[in-house]
C-alpha cells in the first residue's frame, strides 16, 4: 500500500502541475491575460481548500481506499474536461474540478503512507509532492516541445494512467478501520490536535513563504519567462519550475537525517538566496540565472517543507493524520492562491516585473523572520 499511495499522490501532483508549461498555449489561443492564468489558478486553489475542509479528514472514518477511489475519479474526469476545453469557462471547471480532487485524494494518500510505514512517512508525504510536480512540469513540457496536438496528449497520457491506478486500487489492502462520525466531519472546519497547535504554529511563516513562491511559479512563471525575458519557446517556463521541485525533492532525501529545526534554518536561508537569485536573473534578463536561483531556492523549499512536515506530523495520533494533514495544507493552499491571485489583479497596473519584485521581496522577508525565528528555537 505504501508504494501504490506514493505512486498515487506523485500522479495527483503531477497532474496539477501538466497545466503550467501549456499556461502559454492557452493564452496564445485563448487570448488570456496574466490576470486570467492566476484566477485559473485560484480557482483550482479555491475548490481545492473547500474539499480540504469538507472531505480532508473523511478518511479517517471511511477508511483510506473509498476516498482515494472519489480522488482517482475526479482526476479522470478533470483530465477528460482538459482535453475538450475551447474557452477561458471550460479550463476553469476543469481546474475546479481538479482542485476538488487533489483536495479528496491528498490527505487520504498521504495518511495511508504514514498508516503503513510511521517511519519514512514523513519522508515520503515530503518527497511526493515534489516529485510529483517536477515531473508533470517536466513531462508536459516535454510534449510541448517534441509532440503533436500538446493540448490533448498531455491529459490522454494522466487520464491513462489514472486509470491504471484506480484499477490496481481495488486489489490494495485498507489501512485503518471505519468509525462513527464521518457525516459530523463534513462539516467545514479545520480540526488540528490540540498536542500539534504549537507545532503548527512555529512551522507557519516557513510554511507561507515557500508555498507563496510555489503559487507564483507555478502560476506566472512561464509568462515571466515569455514576457520580461523575451523568450519564446514555452518550454522553458515549464522547465524553471521543474528545477525549483527537483531540487526541493532531491534536498529532501539528501538532509533527511537533520533535525527538523536546523531543516527549518537551513531552509528558509536558502529559500531567500535563491529568490534574490532568481530576481537578479530577471533583471538581467539572464536565463542562466534564473535557473541557478530556481536550484537554490528548490533547495530552500525542500528543506523547509521536510522541516515543517518532521516537526508537525509525529504529534499526531493515527486517527487524527488525514485532518492534521488536512489543516497544514489548507495553510499550505492559501499561500500557495491568494498572493499569486493578488499578483495578476496588479499586473495590470504595476507590469509584471515589477509584481514579481515586489512579490520576491516579500517571500524573503517572510523566510528571514522565520529563519530568526527558528535560530532562537533551536539555541
Amino acid at each position: 500500500m505504501t508504494a501504490f499511495s506514493f505512486a498515487g499522490a506523485a500522479l495527483v501532483a503531477a497532474s496539477s502541475s501538466a497545466v503550467t508549461p501549456l499556461y502559454r498555449l492557452y493564452q496564445q489561443s485563448m487570448h488570456l491575460s496574466p490576470l486570467m492564468i492566476t484566477l485559473v489558478f485560484a480557482v483550482y486553489a479555491i475548490s481545492l481548500l473547500a474539499a480540504l475542509l469538507t472531505v480532508g479528514g473523511l478518511s479517517d472514518y471511511v477508511g483510506r481506499r473509498p476516498v482515494i477511489l472519489g480522488g482517482l475519479l475526479l482526476n479522470a474526469i478533470a483530465m477528460v474536461l482538459f482535453s475538450y476545453a475551447s474557452d477561458v469557462g471550460q479550463l476553469i471547471l476543469a481546474r475546479a474540478v481538479q482542485g476538488l480532487c487533489v483536495g479528496t485524494a491528498t490527505t487520504a494518500l498521504g495518511a495511508a503512507i504514514l498508516d503503513t510505514d510511521r517511519k519514512r512517512g514523513p519522508l515520503l508525504n515530503s518527497v511526493t509532492a515534489f516529485l510529483g510536480l517536477m515531473v508533470g512540469a517536466l513531462g508536459a513540457a516535454a510534449l510541448v516541445t517534441f509532440a503533436p496536438d500538446p493540448l490533448h496528449l498531455v491529459y490522454e497520457v494522466l487520464f491513462a494512467l489514472t486509470v491504471v491506478m484506480i484499477v490496481l486500487l481495488f486489489v490494495m489492502p485498507e489501512t485503518v478501520s471505519r468509525k462513527s462520525g464521518a457525516l459530523a466531519s463534513l462539516r467545514p472546519h479545520v480540526r488540528v490536535p490540540s498536542q500539534s497547535r504549537a507545532a503548527l504554529l512555529r512551522v507557519a511563516p516557513a510554511t507561507v513563504a515557500t508555498w507563496a513562491l510555489g503559487g507564483f511559479s507555478l502560476s506566472l512563471m512561464p509568462t515571466v519567462v515569455a514576457t520580461t525575458m523575451g523568450v519564446s519557446a514555452p518550454w522553458v517556463g515549464g522547465v524553471v519550475v521543474a528545477t525549483l521541485m527537483l531540487a526541493a525533492a532531491l534536498t529532501v532525501a539528501a538532509l533527511r537525517q537533520l533535525p527538523a529545526q536546523r531543516l527549518l534554518v537551513i531552509g528558509t536561508a536558502a529559500l531567500s538566496l535563491g529568490v534574490l537569485v532568481s530576481l537578479l536573473g530577471i533583471w538581467q534578463h539572464s536565463v542562466a540565472m534564473l535557473f541557478a536561483g530556481s536550484v537554490i531556492a528548490g533547495f530552500g523549499f525542500g528543506a523547509s517543507f521536510a522541516g515543517s512536515l518532521s516537526t508537525l506530523l509525529p504529534t499526531a495520533e493515527a486517527h487524527q493524520r488525514a485532518g492534521l494533514l488536512a489543516a497544514f495544507y489548507v495553510l499550505s493552499y492559501l499561500a500557495f492562491s491568494l498572493p499569486a491571485l493578488a499578483a495578476g489583479v496588479a499586473v495590470p497596473y504595476a507590469g509584471l516585473a515589477v509584481v514579481a519584485y515586489v512579490y520576491g521581496a516579500v517571500v524573503i522577508v517572510l523566510a528571514i523572520m522565520s529563519m530568526i525565528a527558528s535560530l532562537r528555537g533551536e539555541r
